[in-house]
């Protein structure tokens, strides 16, 4: 059974698949990718129920040791990249008409989110250089490279308080969550790199702040699309890099809703799996590289994505990623789902445990 445990992940494939169909067969095809993601995906999660049931001590160790489980990961960037440019080209096409090329953006900004951000962040978290560099590519399709600074250094450590611009609050409409997380996520890694420099005692304006060397990346990024295919087509890239990580931010939103950490004196309690919400649900579980079993994730951030746990004293989504991404677009229809959960939760002995 464990031997090809490993192919379920192939899932994440029908992705840039939906992605390419969109992009090659236009009209109104090219919304496929967004119907099929937001679509097709969270109606058929509205009737399923997902596994709760966890690899024992051994599977652990194999899933752990299997190579297959990175070489998945490892060809979503070149994957990635092979989209980008087809984008970059398919954009340009002048037969495409306006709504045309408007479902060609999201698709590929849906790519940006699903493809470039998620596995990216996976990656992130790995101590191996090539691994992370893979991570920093995939980052820069989406102009987001601070997040490699920011998630790792920033969110884990202030997860579910105040501190944190990615962590939302109680009531806090999502519209004015993107404001505060994509602008107060970018300062936050200034700052962070500040520090970092400033206790190694090397120069702010340098090439080791690694902030600095991110800018120019993707300033010479865009600056290498626009002298390749003109300024009109860079404005469409940005666009749909804007969509991806605005699909980050809003995963951001639905993980930590609500949930905050208790105080002790002038510290905060230790990152708990009643810290994020969870979901079990299949689907979004094996194409997001079990990205919503976030509770386990941000429990132990070093386990990789196929031995991450379901813990019974998680506050669980009602339903998986997608759905819930969806929900969150309308906030009067989230506060009275969202708020009725987190009232049951905390009335429970497991819910006394958050802040």
């Amino acid at each position: 059974m464990m031997k090809n445990h490993w192919l379920k992940f192939l899932a994440a494939y029908t992705i840039p698949i939906s992605v390419l169909i969109s992009m090659m067969l236009g009209g109104y095809a090219s919304y496929f990718s967004v119907v099929y993601l937001f679509g097709l995906i969270p109606v058929v999660e509205l009737f399923m129920k997902g596994s709760t049931e966890n690899l024992s001590a051994v599977e652990e160790e194999i899933a752990k040791e299997d190579k297959r489980y990175d070489w998945v990961l490892y060809s979503m960037v070149p994957i990635q990249y092979a989209l980008m440019i087809f984008f970059l080209y398919r954009i340009g096409d002048a037969e495409l008409a306006s709504y045309e090329r408007t479902g060609i953006i999201l698709s590929f900004g849906m790519a940006c989110g699903s493809l470039g951000i998620n596995v990216a962040h996976e990656l992130g978290h790995r101590n191996t250089r090539h691994e992370q560099l893979m991570s920093k590519l995939l980052l820069l399709t989406s102009l987001y490279l601070h997040f490699f600074i920011e998630h790792n250094r920033g969110h884990h450590k202030h997860v579910s308080t105040d501190k944190d611009p990615a962590s939302s609050r109680f009531g806090e409409w999502i519209y004015t969550f993107w404001f505060r997380s994509v602008i107060g996520g970018w300062l936050s890694a200034w700052k962070l790199e500040f520090d970092r420099l400033k206790k190694k005692g090397i120069p702010v304006v340098s090439l080791h702040n690694e902030m600095l060397v991110f800018q120019l990346i993707q300033l010479g990024f865009l600056g290498l699309i626009y002298l390749f295919f003109g300024a009109q087509i860079m404005l469409y890239f940005i666009f749909a890099a804007t969509i991806g990580f605005l699909l980050l931010e809003t995963v951001n939103y639905i993980e930590h809703y609500g949930l905050r950490r208790k105080k002790k004196g002038n510290r905060y309690e230790r990152t708990l799996p009643v810290h994020s919400w969870n979901s079990n649900h299949p689907i979004g579980r094996l194409m997001l590289f079990e990205l919503s079993r976030h509770s386990d994730h941000h429990f132990i951030a070093s386990r990789k994505y196929q031995t991450l746990r379901n813990f019974e004293e998680s506050p669980q989504m009602p339903t998986g990623y997608p759905g819930m991404m969806l929900l969150a677009l309308v906030p009067p229809l989230w506060f009275q789902v969202m708020h009725r959960k987190i009232n049951q939760y905390r009335s429970t002995h497991l819910g006394e445990a958050l802040g």
